[in-house]
């Protein structure tokens, strides 16, 4: 009997193995793109979550990480992923340390790291103390574990934050204005931070923390402006930073456990949401439920069961990153309550081409609330956001792209939104300007735009600007026709081409001719361009498709192309492909055009402008060269180690871009199609609603066979290398089979022209 009873505990062992193993999230690991140009965060977040706590290695980082042996200065409860630009956030720092309550820094060294999704463990040098953390939505858990012998000490630092610098009001910098702290009782402490400035140039946001201990604090020194002081529970906000020091003893648990509730409202509401959120002390308890939260939906998406280690890694580590901004903080805005409320759409300039419609693929109801959240933001503060962080909007790079967003929902048909809202909003964008205000939101230029036709060299972003309102345009005519209005659709399908107005013709390098060139107020075109805003001495330097104007006495946001020079915006037209391949002068020369650009290293991986531009031999009938350079271009920037991704990843815009990739498919953003390519993996399966699924399946997939040959949409022929989202969220299955050679699918019926 016993012996029958051993067996069936060892089956059950077994069994349950298996199943832990087949859990998705086990897949995820937060660390792939943590180092090199990625910027990702590495801490606990929950799916768009409020909180996420991690370590701050000096003040400098965007995310708050950087890898060892820099030193850690604490773990501040709020941080952004994958950024660029100047800091946001690290707020409410954090500390645990042992000894004398005797000064303010205590910084530390990491002996070791232990990071997983949802969890980050580090054990530090000094003093051996191992800290552990996990987080709800807006509440981080900490569980520390201090040595035998050790008393047990813990800071607040309310002062803290990322991105400080001792030049005021420097500019991208985040600059201190206010805080403080009041110890409440033995096992309670609160108060605020709060910051203004940082990427964004923003005004002051308030972050507001309380938290609570599960062992009586037994001693304490508080401090402002550096001086400490004891026995004195509050320390008000006067304009200077403020903190705590805490002593627990070194007697009981040598476990202390900390929950820190934050909030953007009140203390209170810090306080409140910690006995809704975490109202026990189990930290495995909250562990569990964040990795629920993330397997419920990356499940979403099943993959081929032999897929490599490798790319099940990169594929959902790269969902993992596409959901975890911008964050969801509604009944967290001190501004109005309205919900759904997000924040840190960080920027949507990066986010509209592959976020987005991966979420809305995915995710469907999350992207209703994020478009909602977009227009209840129109309404409040009078224009969609661009970017936004810390209830503000700003900055803008380029277009006004929350149009394209919404665009995409229309034509692809989600429920939920009031679309003649989202046109108003739209067309608010691209009537009204904003006034003194074009770095935060609405169009800079936008005039001259109009009146020109084009954005003349000399406003800042005038080469990109012009583009990007083109598309924008496209984008307010596709909503516009959709509900009836042809009078505006007429007026805006016109404006959509205003980017032919700095098409020039005659301009050749590498022996093509026609790019995006400058052109002055008066019409002429600049073949000699001013540096810098000297009235008294105007150097010049000639101006090539090959330029990318920012040394470092000329203002980075001034220059004509925004990261980026003529070759790569020539091509980024994601509306009007087809007549960009006539004015290069026709299929074979764009063919051999596009062949120079990637040959000859002009594409640059790391730049969301050029991100459709791999699929741009779709729209002469080549789509296996779109498969060889998607393939390569993957193959040789991303990977599955801590510099697997090859340049920032935006808020998640580089890991969805590839996440598209892997699955064979790509959206052309604001349009209700995806080009498809050659899968990097066997078999995807896709929940597009609640029990329905999309099945894309491969035959003789391999290195060598590398071509779609034959495709078949629910068992009947399919020659297009592209597919409408209609066809994919009512079910089926797309199979290919492939080859080691190129064939006829996909070379005639060439992807949709303009609406």
């Amino acid at each position: 009997m016993k012996k029958n009873i051993l067996f069936l505990v060892l089956i059950f062992g077994f069994y349950s193995l298996i199943n832990a193993q087949e859990k998705l999230h086990n897949y995820i690991d937060p660390m792939i793109g943590s180092e090199g140009t990625g910027r990702v965060f590495i801490g606990p977040s929950c799916p768009y979550g409020m909180v996420k706590p991690s370590p701050d290695c000096t003040v400098s980082p965007n995310s708050g990480w950087l890898p060892m042996p820099k030193e850690v200065t604490g773990f501040s409860q709020v941080h952004v992923s994958g950024t660029g630009g100047g800091p946001k956030y690290g707020n409410i720092q954090v500390m645990p340390f042992s000894g004398a309550l005797d000064k303010i820094d205590q910084t530390s060294f990491r002996a070791e790291e232990n990071v997983k999704l949802g969890y980050y463990e580090t054990v530090f040098k000094e003093n051996n103390i191992k800290t552990e953390i996990t987080t709800a939505e807006k509440v981080a858990f900490y569980r520390i574990t201090y040595p035998e012998a050790a008393s047990k000490e813990f800071k607040i630092d309310a002062g803290f934050f990322l991105g400080e610098k001792e030049i005021p009001n420097s500019r991208e910098s985040q600059q201190f204005v206010g805080s403080e702290i009041e110890i409440i009782s033995a096992t309670e402490v609160r108060g605020y931070s709060r910051i203004r400035g940082g990427w964004n140039n923003g005004p002051a946001y308030t972050v507001f923390f309380w938290a609570e201990f599960d062992q009586p604090i037994a001693k304490y020194v508080t401090w402002k402006n550096g001086k400490l002081v004891a026995n004195e529970p509050l320390q008000f906000d006067s304009s200077e930073k403020t903190g705590a020091l805490l002593s627990f003893g070194n007697k009981g648990n040598k476990r202390l456990n900390v929950k820190i509730g934050i909030s953007y409202l009140s203390a209170s509401k810090a306080k409140n949401n910690i006995k809704v959120e975490i109202p026990h002390w189990d930290f495995n308890k909250v562990l569990s439920s964040l990795e629920n939260k993330w397997e419920k939906i990356i499940k979403r998406i099943t993959i081929a069961e032999d897929t490599s280690l490798e790319y099940k890694k990169m594929f959902y580590t790269g969902l993992y990153h596409t959901m975890l901004m911008p964050v969801d903080r509604s009944g967290e805005n001190p501004l109005w309550n309205e919900v759904p409320y997000y924040d840190d759409f960080y920027c949507i300039w990066d986010t509209f081409r592959t976020s987005s419609p991966l979420i809305t693929l995915i995710d469907p109801e999350r992207e209703v609330d994020i478009v909602n959240a977009m227009l209840n933001i129109y309404k409040r503060d009078g224009y969609l956001p661009e970017g936004r962080s810390g209830n503000a909007n700003g900055r803008t790079q380029g277009g006004s792209n929350a149009e394209v967003v919404l665009a995409d929902a229309f034509v692809k048909n989600l429920k939920g939104i009031d679309y003649e809202l989202a046109l108003e909003a739209m067309l608010k964008d691209a009537e009204v300007p904003p006034g003194g205000n074009e770095e935060a939101e609405g169009r800079g230029g936008l005039v001259e735009y109009l009146s020109l036709g084009y954005i003349p060299y000399g406003i800042p972003r005038a080469g990109n600007r012009t583009i990007d309102y083109a598309y924008n345009d496209y984008n307010i005519a596709t909503v516009a026709k959709g509900l009836g209005y042809n009078d505006i659709y007429e007026r805006y399908i016109k404006q959509s081409s205003y980017w032919e107005n700095l098409w020039r013709d005659n301009y050749e390098d590498e022996g093509f001719k026609g790019f995006i060139m400058p052109k002055d107020e008066d019409g002429n075109w600049l073949d000699a361009i001013v540096f810098g805003t000297s009235k008294i001495q105007k150097p010049t330097f000639k101006y090539t498709t090959h330029v990318k104007e920012s040394p470092w006495y000329v203002c980075h946001w001034c220059v004509f192309f925004y990261e980026g020079d003529s070759w790569e915006y020539s091509f980024s037209l994601p509306h009007d492909i087809p007549e960009i391949i006539k004015k290069s002068g026709g299929s074979e020369v764009f063919k051999n055009r596009l062949n120079t650009f990637f040959d000859k290293d002009l594409y640059n991986v790391a730049n969301e402008p050029s991100f459709l531009t791999p699929t741009l031999y779709h729209w002469i009938g080549r789509p296996d060269l779109s498969s060889d350079r998607i393939g390569k271009i993957i193959r040789n920037n991303f990977n599955a180690t801590n510099f697997g991704l090859p340049g920032n990843d935006d808020s998640g815009a580089m890991s969805s871009w590839l996440a598209f990739h892997m699955m064979g498919l790509y959206p052309n953003a604001g349009q209700p199609y995806y080009l498809i390519n050659t899968p990097m993996l066997e078999e995807t399966k896709i929940e597009v609603q609640e029990g329905v699924y999309f099945k894309i399946s491969t035959k003789n997939l391999s290195a060598k066979n590398r071509y779609i040959k034959q495709a078949y949409l629910n068992g009947k022929p399919y020659d297009k290398a592209w597919i409408m989202h209609e066809d994919i969220v009512k079910g089926g299955e797309l199979t290919f089979t492939m080859s080691a050679k190129p064939s006829a699918w996909g070379t005639t019926i060439l992807p949709p022209k303009k609406i």
